[in-house]
This record gives C-alpha cells, sequence and structure tokens, in this order.
C-alpha cells in the first residue's frame, strides 16, 4: 500500500494504515475483487485534521490500473489482475502534497482467519 501525494509523511502514513488494517479490503483483496469503494471507504476513515485532501481528486490503482479517478470510477476493475501473483501493490494518489509512505500488510486468508480463531487469548 503505497500513499502518494500527501500533504505530509505522517498523512500517508495514516491513510495507508487505515486502508492496509482495513477487514473489508483485506477480504476483498484474499477474494480477487479490487473493490475500490473499500479502499476509499477506508482512506475516509482518516480524520481530515490528520490528513487533509479532497476526495473529488482522490485516485487509486490496484497492480497498475487506475480503478478510481477523481473519487469516481476509473478503468473497469476487470483489468486487474489480482490471480497472477501474491503481491498486490495498492497505491492512493490524494493530490494534496508530496509526501508519501508504504505500509505493508497481508489479507485474510481462510488459513489466518482459522489459524486466529482456534484459540482463545
Amino acid at each position: 500500500m503505497t500513499v502518494v501525494n500527501a500533504p505530509g509523511e505522517d498523512a500517508a502514513v495514516a491513510v495507508a494504515r487505515a486502508v492496509t488494517r482495513s477487514n473489508l479490503f483485506k477480504a476483498a483483496i484474499f477474494g480477487n475483487d479490487p473493490n475500490w469503494g473499500r479502499i476509499v471507504s477506508a482512506v475516509g476513515t482518516v480524520p481530515e485534521d490528520v490528513a487533509p485532501f479532497d476526495a473529488l481528486t482522490l485516485d487509486v490503482s490496484v497492480n497498475g490500473v487506475q480503478v478510481c479517478r477523481a473519487g469516481g470510477v476509473g478503468e473497469p476493475r476487470e483489468l486487474v489482475d489480482l490471480a497472477a501473483a501474491r503481491e498486490v501493490r495498492v497505491e492512493i494518489d490524494l493530490h494534496a502534497g508530496d509526501a508519501s509512505a508504504t505500509v505493508w500488510t497481508n489479507d485474510l486468508t481462510h488459513d489466518y482467519v482459522h489459524e486466529n480463531s482456534a484459540y482463545s487469548s
């Protein structure tokens, strides 16, 4: 997950973490669904004072395909190949500055859910 053109590095990290912590986003990636709505929704949870940007300029690319352009529909989601490689690259362009940050995460696989539900803490 890379956030570019953020107003500051802290803002870029906050946006990237909001998306990478989203179980809905992780489930979509596991299901080979480049659902940009789930990405934009998670971005929207970041307080405006932390990451100020204009939602109408937000772009989202998944594996090089710009699926969200200017806060709306971009290229067809069917163009995104999520089945070929397990590494998925998501880029969010906030168009609000010149800072960037990258955060790594994992998806929610059956094994991950099973392993973490098989014991009580």
